[in-house]
């Protein structure tokens, strides 16, 4: 049995304050004299630990229960491309590198009130050697959850990977309605047509999806010139409406990025699985309690971290300025 006097308090306020070195030796030279912590012994202590996603969910409840919103669900890839021993580590597309690389997927959800509020309340590691399972599962469980825990979204939004016919079913079962992206090769109509063959008008089309039912659907077409289509449940949405829901999506990307950026969440130099799990999870608290002390205190992330740093800066910049 590990004697670490390590803990998620003093792990997570490490991850908050911290911008450059993320591991157990790093923990271990700034971590309080009279706990006597050692790098191994922080080690030990991250392999031993079991945070799970029940735990993320306990510090974010309060706020998703205390405001309407919608879900938002999307992945991230912590990259592990340079990594050779690595567990959990497996071969997925990258959207950060348009292209598949070597990772650790995250699927997560996301409760959004507005662009500026939201907070993540679940996640799952995606490792199918281990269980089998795929994104696609992990979103159900999710879904899941997220009704056995009384939720009423606004409205569930996430790109096309996610739009399968048993996740829109699985949406449909709880009550709920969706926005999400189609791909260009889903069959609708009586007799079936593809979207890409289709003349869909601005106002949107309202046709049958094969296997699921009556849905709208909008074409939009980026600048860079890519074809995007939209689906919905809500048949009265208007083209804006649509728009509005699916772009909130972008809270997600920055979720993804300040955890990376400010939480150390691609930063974790463990081998082990369980080690790289616990990391995970600690990074996601990380970022609840520094989202917490961004609307409190009406300062970014980057804003705390820099905070943290300046007053080491200034004396470091003076004592170079005096000829220390």
């Amino acid at each position: 049995m590990s004697r670490s006097k390590c803990s998620r308090e003093l792990y997570c306020a490490f991850l908050d304050v911290t911008a450059e070195r993320y591991s157990a030796l790093s923990l271990s030279e700034v971590a309080p004299d009279a706990l006597a912590l050692s790098h191994d012994s922080i080690s030990r202590w991250l392999v031993a630990e079991r945070m799970q996603p029940k735990d993320l969910w306990a510090a974010a409840k309060k706020e998703v229960h205390a405001n309407p919103g919608i879900l938002v669900f999307d992945d991230v890839v912590i990259d592990k491309s340079r990594s050779g021993k690595t567990e959990l580590v497996n071969w997925q597309y990258s959207g950060a590198k348009h292209d598949v690389t070597k990772g650790i997927g995250v699927v997560n959800a996301l409760w959004q009130t507005s662009r500026d509020q939201y907070v993540p309340m679940d996640y799952r590691i995606w490792n199918p050697p281990d269980d089998g399972k795929t994104k696609n599962d992990h979103f159900g469980e999710m879904l899941g959850a997220a009704k056995q825990r009384q939720l009423h979204p606004e409205m569930v939004v996430a790109d096309s990977w996610y739009s399968s016919l048993a996740n829109l079913k699985a949406i449909r079962s709880h009550g709920w309605d969706w926005v999400m992206g189609l791909r260009s090769n889903r069959l609708v109509g009586k007799p079936h047509q593809q979207l890409r063959e289709l003349d869909i008008p601005d106002e949107g089309l309202v046709t049958y999806l094969k296997g699921y039912g009556w849905v709208r659907v909008f074409r939009f077409v980026t600048k860079h010139g890519r074809t995007d289509y939209i689906g919905t449940s809500r048949l009265d949405l208007t083209r804006e409406q649509v728009k509005t829901y699916f772009e909130r999506r972008w809270s997600v990307e920055v979720l993804h990025k300040e955890l990376k950026q400010t939480c150390g969440l691609s930063r974790c130099l463990a081998n082990a699985g369980r080690a790289q799990r616990n990391h995970i999870g600690l990074s996601l608290l990380t970022w609840v309690r520094k989202h917490k002390r961004r609307q409190t205190d009406n300062t970014t992330m980057y804003q705390q971290n820099w905070e943290v740093v300046k007053p080491s800066i200034q004396l470091a910049l003076a004592a170079r300025l005096s000829g220390g």
